[in-house]
């Protein structure tokens, strides 16, 4: 008797809970006329901001990879501190593929220098030497120290691509040794 009556009341306290599930809308017609049925549509976009400057730029997904410009003059050494841009075929890694990509407002760049320029340990070339052109007049460069904003596409949306093309100037003999630094590019939106 006891189990029926624990039956019977797990029963009932199903049938009561049924019409409290979620169930598709429905409706029923006899006769002429048409049945209607609604169903709502809920898409849940994240904020995102992603920067791609080198390797990487293609998905949207974290890279460690760092990129490196290279100028080198030791196969033309007479053309040091000539003030021309490094001699072809020296230049390796100086055209680099970037992205931006936003979905909430304008995007800010900014471009941080490790130190006052890059260094052989003993000696400095400034930032200053450092300079960048952009395929994309959409998609500015910013110095180092400077910030720039690429162009909204479209409402909220940045979506742009370019090839920064980076030069150095060449513009004073230094003293020998390889000079390395680096720039951190941080992109912001609100």
């Amino acid at each position: 008797m006891k189990k029926s009556t624990f039956l019977l009341s797990a029963l009932a306290a199903a049938a009561l809970a049924a019409p409290m599930m979620a169930s598709a809308e429905s409706q029923l017609v006899t006769g002429a006329g048409s049945a209607n049925a609604r169903l709502n549509f809920q898409v849940v976009i994240p904020r995102i901001l992603f920067l791609a400057v080198g390797t990487g730029n293609a998905a949207l997904a974290t890279n460690p990879a760092i990129d490196t410009a290279v100028f080198d003059y030791t196969t033309n050494p007479t053309d040091v501190g000539a003030g021309a841009a490094s001699p072809a075929g020296s230049i390796t890694g100086n055209a680099v593929p970037v992205r931006v990509l936003g979905n909430n407002g304008q995007v800010e760049i900014t471009a941080g220098g490790s130190g006052s320029g890059l260094t052989n340990g003993t000696d400095t070339i400034p930032w200053s030497e450092i300079t960048a052109t952009s395929s994309d007049g959409t998609f500015p460069v910013p110095a180092v120290g400077a910030t720039a904003n690429p162009t909204l596409n479209a409402g909220r949306l940045t979506n742009r691509t370019a090839t920064w093309t980076y030069s150095f100037a060449n513009s004073a003999i230094v003293a020998p040794g390889t000079y390395t630094g680096q720039v951190t590019y941080t992109a912001s939106m609100p």
